[in-house]
């Protein structure tokens, strides 16, 4: 459990250009949270769709999670861990909209995979961050050993 620990909360030695990546998951996690809050179609009323049984608690609750973790993937902090909240969200979102598509009338495969691409996006990008960390340009760097050499990156 320990190393689990450190991995999550290491500094990272990554590149400076992650910041275009974090630039893009946590933008899109953090505005989808807020649109959680003031659109009931994209909140509650999606949630309720999908037939999550108490829609107006889980939608909120998503909503902060992408919020707080998209905020701190755009500033690089704890960027590891901020990402694995989002990786859950991605992955109840493909499971609970995505997937049924394939099996709906008039849609199907090539249906589902055009509408999945920015989920499918973000899976990934999820899954890069969890690998590599934030970069030269986070705030999990000036946390590290070698501040100075990665600053000059």
């Amino acid at each position: 459990m320990n190393s689990l620990v450190r991995f999550f909360f290491k500094p990272t030695t990554a590149p400076a250009t992650i910041v275009l990546v974090r630039l893009a998951v946590g933008l899109i996690f953090f505005t989808q949270g807020i649109l959680k809050y003031i659109d009931p179609n994209m909140g509650v009323v999606r949630f309720t769709r999908i037939g999550f049984s108490h829609p107006y608690f889980t939608a909120h609750f998503v909503g902060t999670f992408e919020i707080a973790c998209g905020l701190l993937v755009l500033l690089g902090l704890w960027t590891r861990a901020a990402a694995v909240p989002p990786l859950f969200v991605i992955t109840t979102a493909i499971a609970t909209t995505k997937i049924p598509e394939l099996f709906r009338a008039n849609q199907g495969f090539w249906y589902m995979v055009s509408d999945a691409r920015v989920d499918f996006a973000m899976l990934c990008s999820l899954l890069f961050l969890i690998s590599v960390g934030g970069g030269a340009w986070s705030l999990d760097a000036r946390r590290g050993p070698n501040r100075d050499l990665r600053r000059s990156q």
